[in-house]
């Protein structure tokens, strides 16, 4: 029996955090024998944004670096870059001319980062979530992860995808979301009431992938706790229940297990036992990461691999719909 089909995509933008690992990194590095996976670093989007070129060129390359430091095997999935395939915005172009401005209107993210960069309110910030819909139909799709940020978008892509198959004939797979675990949920060290984000500068508030550990052990001792003692599993105490959901992650341990461990122990011992394991997990994806930035050619081949591997379905799609609309 075949395996499903999985699409997911990343921005080449910042540097990876913990939140990006375990909301989404981990669970795509998990799932590869699960499904047929295609993980695309989507650069088009970046670019809603002004960027330096020459940085969002290194960092694109950094970011495959990374993703394939933990744990992501071209034996497994094919991991390419979105710019590299060119029916990508062709088929873009196709869902514009089928989705109404109201549909567009209406998402959340375009209103949130057009209120923080008033100043550059350009076309593709309102157009790319018609991009990402076509990022997931061009590969005939049958699951999208996606944690509830994502959800509209995703359903954008469903509505389009329906309504071009009734107007024009049978063409795209109607994607379904793969709801990711909502354990994995990180907020900021520093301000546990908001989701832990790569554009928040304070020094303390993210975890880095390739922060050393003696920043790891710095940002956990600073992190945001209470004035309670009992090490416990509470929603209502944000900062000690975001460190205990890092622990639950990463330790593989169930919450009883973790509330027993603590018992009658005090935040030192918890955060000096969290820092350990954190040094555990993320000192192997900073060696592999070193070893590949060394290796540059070697990771552009598995690039230019990937690549190969998904353009025949793109193409394949966008030919179809390309017809289907009347285009030559």
């Amino acid at each position: 029996m075949d395996k499903k089909i999985v699409f997911s995509g990343i921005q080449p933008t910042g540097n990876i955090h913990l939140g990006n690992y375990l909301g989404a990194i981990k669970n795509w590095v998990d799932m590869q024998d699960k499904y047929k996976n295609i993980f695309c670093i989507v650069n088009s989007h970046a670019i809603t944004i002004k960027q330096d070129p020459n940085i969002l060129k290194e960092q694109t390359i950094n970011l495959a670096c990374m993703l394939l430091a933990c744990g992501i095997s071209p034996k497994k999935s094919s991991l390419f870059i979105q710019s590299n395939i060119d029916e990508h915005p062709a088929l873009a172009w196709i869902l514009d001319c089928n989705i109404q401005m109201g549909d567009m209107s209406r998402m959340t993210q375009f209103k949130d980062k057009s209120s923080k960069n008033p100043r550059n309110i350009n076309v593709g910030l309102f157009n790319y979530p018609a991009l990402m819909a076509a990022d997931i139909l061009l590969y005939q799709v049958d699951l999208v992860p996606t944690g509830s940020d994502q959800k509209q978008h995703i359903e954008l892509a469903r509505n389009v995808a329906i309504k071009f198959n009734k107007d024009y004939g049978k063409c795209f797979k109607v994607p379904e979301p793969l709801i990711l675990q909502e354990g994995a949920r990180v907020m900021g060290l520093d301000n546990p009431k908001v989701k832990m984000s790569k554009s928040i500068k304070s020094p303390n508030h993210a975890i880095f992938l390739l922060d050393s550990n003696d920043e790891i052990k710095r940002k956990i001792k600073k992190a945001t706790t209470d004035s309670n003692s009992n090490i416990v599993f509470d929603e209502s105490r944000v900062g000690l229940y975001n460190l205990l959901g890092i622990y639950e992650t990463l330790s593989a341990k169930s919450r009883i297990q973790i509330e027993s461990e603590f018992e009658g122990k005090g935040y030192g011992e918890f955060k000096n036992t969290l820092i350990d394991v954190l040094i555990e997990v993320l000192s192997p994806f900073r060696e592999e990461y070193k070893r590949l930035q060394d290796n540059k050619d070697y990771v552009l081949n598995i690039l230019n691999d990937g690549v190969e591997s998904v353009r025949p379905l793109a193409k394949s799609t966008y030919d179809k719909a390309k017809e289907l609309v009347g285009l030559l």
